[in-house]
């Protein structure tokens, strides 16, 4: 089996994860989207932790990617920080998808310990890229910077899934604008 296939699974996954979360996965219906037979997938991924494991690092390390290319993409720390939602919204705009990590996250309880790790370095990653920026923009003094990314992480995170539960991305523009209202985001 090739490292293409490979690929193809965890994009299926990461789609049926988005979708579904870590319940969602079956091996039999990512054979059927990926267009293999279930038990060639064991050949990259031995369980199911191990596939669910690797997803949720993927998506974390992906959404690194992303959060450094506003970074660099934006004129300085403030413009990065009012773009962040984006990230969020970019799920909602695919087929009403939601953060895989914040739907594994609700999982928590039912996940192997290798992807509950992995879904914790998504929330990590998204703190510490919020903090830098917090600091670097000045909004908030390096002491309060920790508490404040981690309610920025949490409304946005939170915004999503109620936009999701309705299918209704104007109510996640919506509470965005709330948040830049009430300054926990830059307006």
């Amino acid at each position: 089996m090739s490292s293409n296939s490979r690929e193809e699974i965890l994009a299926a996954a990461r789609r049926t994860a988005m979708a579904h979360g870590y319940g969602g996965l079956n091996f039999r219906d990512l054979a059927r989207d990926v267009g293999i037979k279930a038990p060639s997938i064991y050949h990259h991924f031995p369980s199911k932790a191990d596939l669910g494991a690797a997803v949720a690092r993927r998506y974390w390390q992906d959404i690194a990617a992303d959060l450094e290319a506003i970074s660099t993409g934006s004129a300085d720390a403030l413009a990065a920080l009012r773009r962040y939602p984006e990230i969020f919204r970019a799920s909602l705009e695919s087929d009403n998808r939601m953060c895989l990590s914040s739907f594994m996250a609700a999982e928590s309880d039912d996940l192997p310990l290798p992807v509950r790790q992995e879904v914790q370095a998504f929330a990590d990653v998204n703190v510490a890229w919020l903090r830098r920026l917090l600091i670097a923009s000045g909004m908030v003094a390096e002491q309060a910077s920790h508490d404040r990314a981690r309610a920025i992480y949490a409304a946005v995170a939170g915004a999503q899934l109620m936009a999701r539960s309705r299918s209704d991305i104007a109510l996640f523009d919506a509470l965005i604008g709330n948040y830049r209202q009430a300054g926990l985001l830059p307006a």
